[in-house]
């Protein structure tokens, strides 16, 4: 993509490249992403950057499958293949970002082609892949850190503004799945569904129990992590609720979240807690005037990290990572809900009564209670089991099919075990640890690996 590199003149230009994103029905697409954690299978030690078991050994050895390189300065640090990327978080998860696909069974084709091509290079070099939204022992000091000049400035940033900033870049996991709009007016429903929705996702895909060869107390430890991270740039934003929101006012959102940095000649310049009106208007320090342009405030989107965040795309960030055959659930799950009129009204007829104080409680109890978290008369269950109700009519009506007749709903099957039982990965996680593991958390190296 051609690099804009003219100035931005008028808050105008970014609300209107917002909404450039709004595209027809017709051309909607399904964009899945998911982390995972490395480790090398002697040791059970985090894959450093370099060596014979390392995250560049796995960058090199994918090439064969015609990924191209991507290189900063020295490092290789991500592949290219069409529309997907492989790239690195900063404690080294492993990431898939997968090409813009029409539907779901085209996604999980995608996921099984590279878990598939990531297990060929990893047995090779004596690596293995967790699917645990969280390090289940690793200490964070004994995380790895890759070798990417905006995360030296983050990490740098990160205990000045929560406690647990530095857990959410090194010991996280997550999948997430990105979905377009059709209107400003298409945006702002699926935006409000979305958020009111994501702690039912956030307990669906819960993941995360173990801390320091430990449980931690928390179904979804990761999602407890966001909670106190960053208070600027995360959270349920509840403005997105009020009436006359639109991409205006998300680019306000935006434009009032401190900046992390600036990407100039292949550097990132340290901007942490400056304000990008100043760049707007040439007075940013870091880069004496020197106007933003539109990639600039591209990148600045992709420090904000509320639930759901707004490009010109929606993004899905409440689960936590998973199994390889729950991959393509969380894309199921939403694009059932969102991509059929019908479902998103039906959702929203669900959700629209809540307020924002039931929302930010649901958001705060569902890391530690998942799907027994209780709301109003009932429980997070209840809602879950109605939710993937809607979601099955919204995919049916889609009527997507596979080679073998069958519907998107297929991928639907674990999560409704989850909703039925009320119990998640994590609390098979728990039983194991207490039951067959006798509290070897270990263990999950054998049991939890792709």
């Amino acid at each position: 993509m051609a690099k804009t590199l003219a100035p931005i003149a008028a808050k105008a230009d970014m609300i209107d490249y917002m909404a450039s994103g709004s595209r027809p029905k017709s051309e909607w697409r399904i964009g899945t992403e998911h982390e995972k954690i490395g480790f090398c299978l002697k040791q059970l030690t985090p894959l450093k950057y370099e060596g014979n078991c390392s995250i560049k050994a796995m960058l090199e050895g994918l090439q064969r499958f015609d990924w191209e390189p991507v290189l900063e300065g020295d490092y290789l640090i991500a592949l290219k293949r069409g529309g997907a990327s492989v790239s690195l978080e900063p404690g080294g998860q492993f990431e898939l970002s997968g090409a813009p696909l029409e539907t779901v069974h085209q996604t999980c084709i995608e996921v099984n082609r590279h878990l598939r091509e990531v297990r060929e290079v990893a047995d090779e070099i004596g690596a293995g892949f967790l699917s645990l939204g969280f390090r289940p022992d690793t200490k964070l000091e004994d995380v790895p850190v890759m070798p990417k000049g905006r995360y030296k400035v983050m990490s740098e940033y990160m205990p000045k503004v929560g406690t647990h900033g530095l857990e959410m870049m090194f010991r996280t996991c997550t999948v997430q799945t990105n979905l377009d709009f059709g209107s400003e007016a298409d945006m702002v429903k699926k935006l409000r569904v979305s958020l009111a929705l994501q702690p039912i996702a956030t307990a669906l895909f819960a993941n995360s129990p173990f801390t320091n060869g430990k449980l931690n107390g928390y179904k979804s430890y990761r999602s407890r992590i966001w909670l106190d991270t960053d208070k600027s740039r995360t959270g349920m934003l509840p403005f997105a609720f009020e009436q006359g929101f639109g991409f205006e006012q998300y680019v306000d959102y935006a434009l009032d979240v401190p900046m992390y940095f600036v990407y100039r000649d292949g550097q990132y310049l340290d901007a942490t807690g400056k304000s990008f009106r100043d760049f707007l208007a040439g007075k940013l320090d870091v880069v004496p005037g020197v106007v933003a342009t539109m990639d600039d405030f591209e990148m600045h989107l992709s420090t904000i990290f509320p639930e759901v965040r707004l490009k010109r795309f929606l993004e899905m960030r409440g689960a936590d990572t998973g199994p390889w055959n729950q991959l393509c659930a969380l894309s199921a799950f939403w694009v059932g809900l969102l991509y059929d009129e019908g479902a998103l009204d039906a959702a929203w007829d669900e959700v629209k009564g809540w307020s924002e104080a039931e929302r930010d409680d649901l958001r705060r109890a569902v890391p530690k209670l998942g799907l027994q978290t209780p709301f109003r008369n009932g429980t997070l269950q209840d809602i879950a089991k109605r939710v993937l109700g809607i979601s099955r009519q919204g995919l049916r009506a889609r009527a997507r099919l596979n080679g073998y007749g069958e519907s998107e709903t297929v991928f639907l099957q674990e999560l409704d075990g989850f909703a039925r039982t009320g119990r998640s990965n994590a609390d098979r996680l728990i039983s194991y640890h207490n039951g067959g593991w006798e509290g070897d958390v270990l263990n999950a190296y054998r049991d939890c690996i792709y």
